[in-house]
């Protein structure tokens, strides 16, 4: 039995979501969203080398040692899978172990939006799932894999730094790779899928011009592209992508983007009022036929009127999102404003 194993099995016991080791500090899991002391000790130099040099191969860990940073997957004992970051700090070593659900949830346990199940059936185009770290975004697209996956014949292919959710083949045939394993960089993994007879490619994480420009062109030859980025609306979400790329391609980009992109789901997590749980708050963009020409414009101030003008359609805004939460008393006022975008308006 590993020494971590015990952090491990507190992290699980206590329904969890993230275990947080800090040289200097003591060990502390995330419970619904809040940091909670799992123990009295403060971790030395010492005992973070004897809780995390067993875990990854020792080639990994000497990367680790020699780079400063290493993300692999660890499956715990077949009681569960984590998705681990080492990193260095300014005091020494730290860790953090995210749990990853060892079965994938449906649409209807994760009490998803009802439009988000119609993504499955497009063909083509580039559907982005945004949001902060932890807000769910895999799980998220896990369950819109998994339906693809038990109702349509496809070859779907996962890039992934690492791999979270392992999908077995049902109707359809699904490949994973994992980025520093597989494939160098999420680029590279995109680049070679594309020539790979394959109908939908899911992307990790679109971080840079490159693979944000492959899965552009993916989606472009007729590819329906799953990608998620580190934003918070729809509007920001679209900027994010064009300010990406310097001022000769943006023209470019924009033509491209308004002639592709089919929807953008932002979500985040809010604790309830007693804090056993989390509930989601979401933005949804679908396209409709005015979204081309405000892409194409780079008029997307105009997309919170777009949203508004569309509810029936399955379009909803963030912040009306956050206010359903509140009027069905799900999570607390409070809660939400903080998590709010145009908090002076939202009160």
């Amino acid at each position: 039995m590993a020494e971590i194993d015990q952090l491990f099995d507190t992290l699980i016991k206590e329904n969890g979501s993230d275990l947080h080791l800090e040289e200097g500090q003591k060990p502390k899991i995330r419970i619904h969203g809040k940091l909670v002391e799992v123990s009295n000790e403060v971790l030395t130099r010492e005992r973070m080398i004897m809780l995390l040099s067993p875990i990854p191969l020792q080639e990994d860990w000497q990367k680790f040692i020699t780079r400063g940073d290493l993300d692999f997957a660890y499956a715990f004992d077949g009681k569960a899978r984590f998705r681990a970051n080492y990193f260095r700090h300014f005091f020494g070593l730290g860790a953090v172990f995210r749990l990853i659900p060892s079965k994938i949830r449906s649409f209807e346990e994760l009490d998803l939006p009802a439009r988000i199940k119609d993504f499955s059936k497009w063909r083509s185009g580039i559907v982005l799932v945004t949001g902060p770290t932890g807000s769910g975004k895999s799980t998220t697209l896990a369950a819109i894999i998994d339906y693809i996956n038990t109702n349509f014949a496809q070859k779907i292919i996962t890039i992934e730094e690492p791999v979270e959710f392992t999908h077995t083949n049902k109707k359809s045939v699904i490949s994973h790779r994992e980025v520093g394993k597989d494939t160098m960089t999420f680029a590279s993994g995109l680049r070679t899928s594309i020539k790979s007879d394959t109908n939908i490619i899911l992307v990790g994480e679109m971080r840079d011009r490159e693979t944000i420009e492959l899965a552009l062109t993916a989606s472009e030859m007729g590819i329906l592209v799953f990608g998620t980025l580190h934003t918070n609306s729809a509007a920001k979400t679209i900027d994010r992508i064009i300010d990406a790329f310097p001022p000769n391609r943006k023209n470019q980009i924009r033509t491209i983007l308004a002639n592709n992109l089919k929807a953008i789901v932002a979500q985040q997590l809010l604790p309830n009022i007693d804090g056993t749980r989390r509930w989601a708050a979401y933005e949804i963009l679908i396209r409709s036929q005015a979204l081309g020409n405000i892409i194409q414009t780079g008029e997307t101030m105009r997309l919170t009127s777009e949203i508004q003008t569309n509810r029936g359609m399955g379009m909803i805004l963030m912040d009306d999102s956050l206010m359903e939460l509140v009027r069905t008393k799900k999570v607390s006022k409070e809660e939400a404003h903080l998590k709010a975008i145009e908090k002076s308006k939202f009160l």
